[in-house]
């Protein structure tokens, strides 16, 4: 984690906690050490981020302190909630667990009549539950979209033929029963669509497409209908 991000999620911590946090509390739910904690505790204080407490004690955030207000109406809030509990669906637990900590944030950020309305679970999400794909780790592919590097699967097509692939990633469809990653096939040269659950293994490679991304996403999207049964 970034330490950009780790002192906002401290700040975050600290708003939500009833009682002083330690700085060991902070460091299991951060998975970093005490002493980064530490460090970034006294940053933040560095910038007048009213944190008080210390080694031993805990840490609280004084009263008053808010970060800029999200701007949601509660009609905003409820679809963003309700979108949240639709990736409950999607067997992909890097972004289940990112969902649960963007519910928190937004509750933190809710006066408290509405946070209370929030937290009634009125909204639910309902529908099969994807299983996590045992083969493929949907985080990685996500990462690889973003930084645009190829990956090396090991991929059984619907009738169980087995092949290596190198592939581009460019995009990433949940589907009900499985997520569905849309690449760049070096193998056959085109787009093809790869069902998560035929992957067997998956691994970064040490080469990038940097810079292609768009291109053959447009190349993807122009040929949807022509392209719409080319399933591996």
């Amino acid at each position: 984690m970034r330490k950009a991000s780790r002192l906002f999620e401290i700040i975050q911590i600290l708003r939500l906690a009833t009682k002083p946090v330690t700085a060991a509390q902070i460091a299991e739910s951060l998975e970093v050490t005490v002493r980064s904690i530490y460090r970034d505790i006294a940053a933040l204080q560095a910038m007048r981020v009213p944190i008080e407490g210390g080694r031993g004690i805990g840490y609280i955030l004084r009263p008053g302190f808010d970060l800029p207000p999200l701007m949601f109406s509660i009609e905003e809030t409820e679809a963003i909630v309700l979108a949240l509990a639709l990736l409950e669906r999607t067997g992909d637990e890097e972004l289940k667990d990112a969902a649960k900590r963007v519910n928190q944030k937004i509750a933190g950020a809710m006066p408290a009549p509405l946070r209370q309305a929030m937290r009634s679970n009125a909204l639910h999400a309902w529908g099969t539950i994807a299983p996590p794909p045992s083969g493929l780790d949907l985080a990685l592919v996500r990462r690889a979209i973003r930084d645009e590097q190829k990956l090396l699967i090991d991929y059984r097509d619907e009738l169980g033929r087995p092949s290596q692939r190198t592939i581009r990633p460019l995009a990433l469809i949940y589907y009900s029963a499985t997520a569905v990653v849309v690449a760049w096939c070096e193998l056959r040269t085109a787009i093809r669509n790869f069902r998560a659950d035929r992957v067997e293994h998956c691994a970064a490679t040490d080469s990038h497409f940097r810079g292609e991304g768009d291109g053959l996403r447009d190349l993807w999207i122009r040929g949807w209908q022509v392209n719409s049964v080319a399933v591996d």
